[in-house]
Parts: structure tokens; C-alpha cells; sequence
């Protein structure tokens, strides 16, 4: 048996030779200058284009922070006291610059408080913020003409669940979710349960994958009604008197979006029954449209709970509603013609269907897609539209050009398809912009039909990354290009500010050079963010993108990091960390992605800092390739292959076969596991927050299809927890004991360790209070590099030959 270490201590107690420590631990010194180091701004861009506010954040918040208060409903993390997400984001600084440059203007912010986003209003005019005190989440406003926020008074928003504050299309008003009147106190357990909690089914397959933080009795439903009961409300004049409309009467509000003319929202609220198995994104549901003004004006759906969805499918009914974003207040949407079943064969898995607002909703057919329905951008001349859709047996995508009228409707014309794979013939994307009513459409390129628009991709090549924006030709379906990166460095166009491309915003960086953001206009280039080197020591690694191929032929990657110090023709450690990804073909899984001349950014619990130690470190591609039907048929094999390819190209450029350590994430920490059980290429292993027994996600897990009914022996094999006693090299895991993520739950590495204690093996299990699938906290992060340093320290770098 085990014992929780009490008083902070977030290791657990597992023999004498456990380091012998007690709290939380700090890494190295060389270590702890580089995670503390101020991160730079992020950006947030007017929709105009004209002007940035540089948003500062703090990095990493403290354990007192992260171990505030929590309910866990039904997938949500609520912080009772403010009736707001269990962790807001904090922004600690704000400044406004113009896009062509100039100095940054700073903006005073609300004391004592947790500063959320900012929040562009559709003309660019002026912004809102949240900010979170202990008393409730207030709501300011700041005009660009002042610079000058404002708090809008009386008003208490609700962001338990849904989007509680946007923008109304006029740029001056504000539609919010606020906690309702007089709602009275939260409810409060009962003394002794009012009966049993009971489950039942009909007898018809209802296939659920493994959620976490789920509802677990009446008082839990309780809860998460009053906390995500929120009353709709439209908010306009001014902050110190604002005049408040409310929409419709309290619900729990799960998004909405005022219509482009403005005069109605598209809401959805969760109906009851709640589900005890299913998170609120289930749960049923009525989409409606109200008028402005505060009534009702239809109903788009009732829909119920989606308990019934096969895996990998969809729900039936309407789906994927939005408002078309060029007319005034019509609507669009998909419907399944499949019963949501990918496995049905028919003509047609989709339609979408159109319908205006304004009395009763009735939907009509616009067209009909032939494999499920991915997505829709809309041209801003409001005739046409691109339509994507995906085909899940061939992972393969195709984008559409078809009308988005009835009136004008024709057969749609395809401009690209490929497997969504294959990154080298990836056309792109397209720019999107958005209109004076806040809702988005494509970037035409200036020519009065709009028949040219802009495309930006990753242009990802054999040798790495070299980001594009092109000029795509409806009438003659070929591609202009703009703009390449230059070889030596990692630039993309950020944002597109013109509509002859002439004029964006771009964002460079290079193996020696921080990220930073510059305008460009033609030739003439201003630099906007002067972002310096956080850890200049690690600036003297070397990095490079190594290829081989493993035994079968498949041509594998990895971004070889060599550590500041080393000395060519000498033998060191490494970390070799890895994810394993599923391809269809081995020419996908074959291409190589990234860019060996991306600024090297070392963060949080990152295997990274391993170079600060002296080792190298390997971030390997693992490809799993196969039908995806099958492809996990020889999961264990493919990883076998995929090390032995890489350490054995590895060794060439100086890596110590004899001293490689393992280590992943979530489905890495899988394969790390699977790895030490069913190889020998590792003298330890490092598995984070991970999943080792796969009869605990008997519905699929990642991307098996399979229940664990139709191939409990493909389970079996792939779950390392069945070959425990197979892995004698030392293992530390390590996993967040506030853990959210489906099917991670830390009981999967309190059993594992178990396992492996219970036969033998050197293991080390290190729960983290309060965090979770990713870790937070300061005091959480110096930890894990600890754990992570000295268990490689003394099982890899010290390895007894």
C-alpha cells in the first residue's frame, strides 16, 4: 500500500530511496531563470486592422490560486465565489499601438482583480474586459478615443458556462449573460441522501467515451442549475447608467449571436433531463431566436439528449446553426441524412438547410453533401460560399464552391480535395475578415466579382515549414502566390490588411531570434514588438530536423536538440519524447512537418529544459500507420520500429544508445509505458498524466473506433497495465489529481503503479493536488522538473553500463 504525503507534499512515499523530499521542490538553478522569466505580449488585433492592444499575462499562477474553490458539473469547473471559470485567464498589462507602429500606449487597469481577454467591438472603436474580483465577475468597457476603461455599473455577469459578454453588431452595445435577481443562496446538501442515484437504459446502444467531472446525484444537478442560470440581457448607454433590456426569462444560456442586422439572437439553452453519464454539451437542448426587444420569436430545434450518437458520428436533427453572415437575419444549418451513423452507407450524409427569422422557422433545403459536413465560409458579395466536407474512411477532405441561395442554386464546384494528411498538398486556408456586424467572411482580393480571395498555409516541404499566402482563382482555379518565407528563418502573414495583400502583418522568428511582430507595406517593413531572448544560454543549442526510415520503409522525422555545451564526437544522454500519431498511408505519415528555424521557447514542464542538464533531446514523429479501421492492429510493433529507426539515426549525430530515456504526455505517457513494457531501448521512462488500461475506455479511446467488444484483444495488447510485469526499467509518472481530461482519470496511474510495484518493477508515482490534465501552478511546475531531472539524472545520465 501507498500513502498520501499530507502538508503540500504532492510526492508519494514509495521506499527510503524516494530523493527524500518534502514539499514541493525547485529544479536546478539554471532551470529556474529560464521558468521565470516574464513571458512576452500576446497580440489582440482590431477588426479594422488599424490598431493592437499588447496584452501581458502572468504565466504561471500560484498553488493558493489553483486551489480556490472548484465544483466539477457536468464537465464544467466553477469557482462558486464569482460564478465564473475555476481559473480565469489574468492579463497584468495592456497598451495600445498602432499597426503601422509607434510607442505603445499603456492602459490602467482595475486593481485587485483577475483581468480577462480583451474584447474588440466590431468597428474597432473600442473594447470590453472582464474583471474578476472576489465579489463577482464585473464587466469594463474602455472607448480608443479616452483610453480610458470604465466599469459598467450594476452589472454582475454570469461565465459559468456560455459566452457571458460579445458584442451587439452596432459596436456599442453588449449582450451579457448576468447571474438573475434576487436568485437567493446556493443550494445546500442534504443532511442525508433523499434516495438512491439510478441509471437506466432502454435496451438500444448508447456508446459513451469516458468523461470526467460529471453530474453525481440530485444536490450536484442542483448546483449546476443555479450556478449556470443566467438571464440574457442586452446592455447600452452609458457605464455609469446603462440601460439594461433582458431577453427572454432566466435559463441555463450555452451560447448565443445576435443576427447581423441585429434585430434578433440565436440562443441555446439546456433543457432538463440531466444526464449523469454525459457532459452539458449533451444534454438537451432548445435553439431559439429572440427579437432584440426581448421576445421570443421561434424555434429552430428542440433537440434531446444526445445519448444515442454512434461513435465518430453526429446527432441527428439540426446542427451547426449560424446566422448567414451577408443577409440580414437568415439562418443556416446541417442535418444528418445518415441518422448520424458514419457506418450507413447512403448517397448523401448531410443537407444543409436555410430558413429566415421572423415569425415561425421553417427550414429549407439548400443542397445536399455527400460525406459529412466540415464547415462553411461564406463571400462577402452574400451569393456563394465554400463548403468542406470529410470523409472519416479515407480521412480525406474536399472544399466546395457552391451558392448559398435557393434562387441561384447550382451544382457545386469542387476546387480541392485531399487527404487531410498530407500537408504537402495543403492549398491553404482561407483569410477571413470581419464585417462592420462582427460576423466573418472570406477576404475576396479586390476584383469586383470576388472572384480572386486570399489562402494562407504552413507550406510544409521535406526539408520543413515555409509558410505562404496565395491568390486563389475561382474562374481559372489556379493559385498566385504572394508571399513565401525566406529560407533561414520562420515567418507567416498574421493578418491580411488590404485587399491587394500588399499590406500585413506578419510574425518572424529564428533559431536565434525571439518571435516578434512587424507591418509591412510593400518593401517598407516596421518592427512592433521588441521581444528578447528569455534564456540567451540555451541560444548555443544546436537544432536540426533529422529524417530515416524505420524497418518497413516509412520515412520517420525528428527535431534533434543538442545541448549548448557539447562537444562534437562525444557520447551524451538523451530525452526522447514522442506522440504517437495515426496515418492512413505511409507516404502521409512519411512528410515531414515543422520548421528547424522556429525559435526554441522553453516553458512550463517542457522536456526542453533536459538541455539545461546537458542531455540531448529528441522529439520524435510516431507514426501509426494502417486503415483506420485496423491501424492499432500493431500499435506496439509500429512503436518499436519507430524508436529503434530514430535512436539508431540519433547515435550518428552523438547520442549514447545506452543512455535514452522516454518520455510522453497523455498518449504519450502511453506509449512510454508500452515502450519500456515491450522494448529494450530505454533505461527509464517518464509518463505523464497518462491511460495504461484500455478496458477503463471500453468505447474507444483517441482514434480506435473499435469498442472494446469488437476487439478485446487489440485492447489487451495495447494496454500496458496487462504486461506490468514486463517493465523492469525504472518508470516515474506523474499525474494531476484534479485530472479533466476523458478518459485520464488518475486512478489509471494509481493502478498502473500498483501493477508495477506489485511485480517487481522500479516505479515512482507523483500526484499533483488540484491540477490537471496540464499542470498550473508555479510551485506544481518546479516540481515536475525536478522529478523529471532526478529520475534521468539517476536512471539515465548515471546509468549503470
Amino acid at each position: 500500500m501507498f500513502r498520501l504525503l499530507l502538508c503540500g507534499v504532492c510526492a508519494l512515499s514509495i521506499s527510503v530511496d524516494a530523493f527524500g523530499q518534502e514539499g514541493y521542490q525547485k529544479p536546478p538553478q539554471a532551470v529556474t531563470d529560464i521558468l521565470d522569466a516574464p513571458a512576452p505580449p500576446a497580440l489582440s488585433i482590431s477588426p479594422t486592422g488599424e490598431n493592437l492592444l499588447l496584452v501581458q499575462s502572468a504565466r504561471y499562477p500560484s498553488i493558493e490560486e489553483v486551489a480556490a474553490p472548484m465544483l466539477r458539473l457536468a464537465g464544467l469547473r466553477i469557482n462558486p465565489k464569482t460564478n465564473g471559470p475555476a481559473r480565469p485567464t489574468r492579463v497584468t498589462g495592456l497598451s495600445l499601438i498602432p499597426i503601422t507602429g509607434g510607442e505603445p500606449k499603456p492602459i490602467v487597469l482595475p486593481e485587485k482583480a483577475k483581468i480577462g481577454l480583451p474584447m474588440w467591438s466590431p468597428d474597432g472603436k473600442r473594447f470590453a474586459l472582464q474583471s474578476t474580483t472576489d465579489a463577482g465577475i464585473e464587466l469594463w468597457v474602455c472607448a480608443l478615443d479616452e483610453l480610458k476603461l470604465e466599469k459598467v455599473k450594476g452589472v454582475r455577469l454570469n461565465a459559468a458556462i456560455g459566452e457571458s459578454a460579445q458584442w451587439m453588431p452596432d459596436g456599442r452595445s453588449l449582450l451579457v449573460q448576468l447571474v438573475p435577481e434576487g436568485r437567493g443562496a446556493a443550494p445546500t446538501p442534504p443532511i442525508a441522501p433523499v434516495g438512491p442515484v439510478i441509471q437506466e437504459s432502454g435496451g438500444r446502444a448508447a456508446p459513451v467515451r469516458t468523461f470526467q467531472d460529471m453530474l453525481k446525484d440530485p444536490h450536484d444537478a442542483a448546483l449546476f442549475e443555479y450556478y449556470c442560470t443566467s438571464q440574457l440581457a442586452v446592455i447600452s448607454g452609458e457605464a455609469e447608467k446603462p440601460a439594461i433590456q433582458n431577453i427572454g426569462k432566466p435559463a441555463i444560456h450555452i451560447g448565443s449571436d445576435p443576427s447581423p442586422d441585429g434585430q434578433f439572437l440565436l440562443v441555446y439553452s439546456v433543457q432538463k433531463p440531466f444526464s449523469y453519464l454525459h457532459p452539458y454539451s449533451a444534454f438537451p437542448r432548445a435553439v431559439e431566436v429572440y427579437k432584440a426587444s426581448g421576445t421570443k420569436d421561434g424555434t429552430v430545434a428542440e433537440l434531446p439528449l444526445q445519448d444515442k450518437v454512434p461513435i465518430e458520428g453526429v446527432p441527428t436533427g439540426p446542427r451547426s446553426i449560424r446566422w448567414v453572415p451577408t443577409l440580414p437575419h437568415s439562418l443556416i444549418w446541417a442535418e444528418a441524412q445518415d441518422d448520424g451513423d458514419p457506418k450507413k452507407k447512403v448517397p448523401h450524409r448531410d443537407a444543409l438547410f436555410t430558413a429566415t427569422a421572423g415569425g415561425e422557422i421553417r427550414g429549407t433545403e439548400l443542397l445536399k453533401v455527400e460525406q459529412r459536413f466540415a464547415g462553411i465560409d461564406f463571400f462577402p458579395n452574400g451569393n456563394r460560399m465554400l463548403v468542406r466536407d470529410y470523409d472519416r474512411d479515407r480521412k480525406w477532405g474536399r472544399t466546395f464552391l457552391a451558392s448559398s441561395t435557393a434562387i441561384l442554386a447550382s451544382e457545386p464546384k469542387l476546387l480541392f480535395e485531399r487527404s487531410v494528411q498530407d500537408h504537402y498538398g495543403d492549398p491553404g486556408t482561407p483569410v477571413m475578415r470581419q464585417l462592420p456586424s462582427g460576423h466573418t467572411v472570406v477576404r475576396t482580393a479586390g476584383d469586383p466579382a470576388g472572384d480572386t480571395f486570399f489562402l494562407r498555409g504552413d507550406g510544409s516541404t521535406s526539408k520543413g515549414d515555409r509558410p505562404f499566402l496565395d491568390k486563389y482563382d475561382l474562374k481559372t482555379m489556379k493559385a498566385e502566390r504572394l508571399y513565401h518565407c525566406p529560407e533561414g528563418v520562420y515567418e507567416e502573414v498574421v493578418r491580411v490588411l488590404n485587399v491587394s495583400g500588399t499590406k500585413v502583418l506578419v510574425r518572424r522568428e529564428s533559431v536565434s531570434e525571439p518571435p516578434n511582430y512587424f507591418y509591412r507595406d510593400g518593401t517598407h517593413e516596421k518592427a512592433l514588438t521588441k521581444n528578447t531572448d528569455p534564456a540567451p544560454e540555451l541560444r548555443k543549442a544546436k537544432k536540426q530536423l533529422v529524417t530515416t526510415k524505420r524497418a518497413d520503409g516509412t520515412t520517420i522525422s525528428f527535431t534533434l536538440h543538442l545541448p549548448p555545451d557539447y562537444k562534437e564526437g562525444t557520447k551524451i544522454p538523451a530525452a526522447f519524447y514522442a506522440y504517437p500519431v495515426e496515418f492512413a498511408s505511409a507516404d502521409t505519415a512519411s512528410q515531414v512537418t515543422g520548421s528547424p528555424h522556429r525559435f526554441t521557447s522553453v516553458t512550463g514542464y517542457s522536456h526542453l529544459f533536459f538541455l539545461t542538464q546537458g542531455y540531448a533531446v529528441m522529439e520524435v514523429s510516431m507514426p501509426i500507420v494502417g486503415p483506420p479501421e485496423t491501424a492499432n492492429n500493431n500499435f506496439v510493433e509500429q512503436l518499436n520500429a519507430n524508436a529503434l529507426a530514430a535512436i539508431d539515426k540519433a547515435a550518428e549525430f552523438g547520442i549514447d544508445k545506452d543512455r535514452v530515456g522516454v518520455m510522453g504526455h497523455s498518449y504519450g505517457a502511453f506509449m512510454t509505458a508500452n515502450l519500456l513494457a515491450h522494448s529494450k531501448f530505454f533505461k527509464a521512462g517518464i509518463a505523464r498524466s497518462g491511460a495504461y488500461n484500455r478496458t477503463l475506455t471500453p468505447f474507444g479511446f483517441q482514434n480506435e473506433r473499435r469498442t472494446f467488444w469488437e476487439a478485446p484483444e487489440i485492447y489487451g495488447q495495447m494496454s500496458p497495465f496487462y504486461h506490468a510485469e514486463k517493465i523492469k526499467e525504472p518508470l516515474l509518472m506523474i499525474h494531476g489529481a484534479a485530472d479533466s481530461n476523458p478518459g485520464t482519470f488518475p486512478v489509471q496511474s494509481e493502478r498502473m503503479y500498483q501493477a508495477v510495484r506489485g511485480t517487481g518493477g522500479t516505479v515512482r508515482l507523483v500526484l499533483l493536488p488540484h491540477e490537471d490534465h496540464g499542470y498550473s501552478a508555479r510551485e506544481s511546475i518546479g516540481h515536475v522538473l525536478y522529478e523529471q531531472i532526478a529520475w534521468f539524472d539517476k536512471y539515465v545520465k548515471n546509468a549503470k553500463k
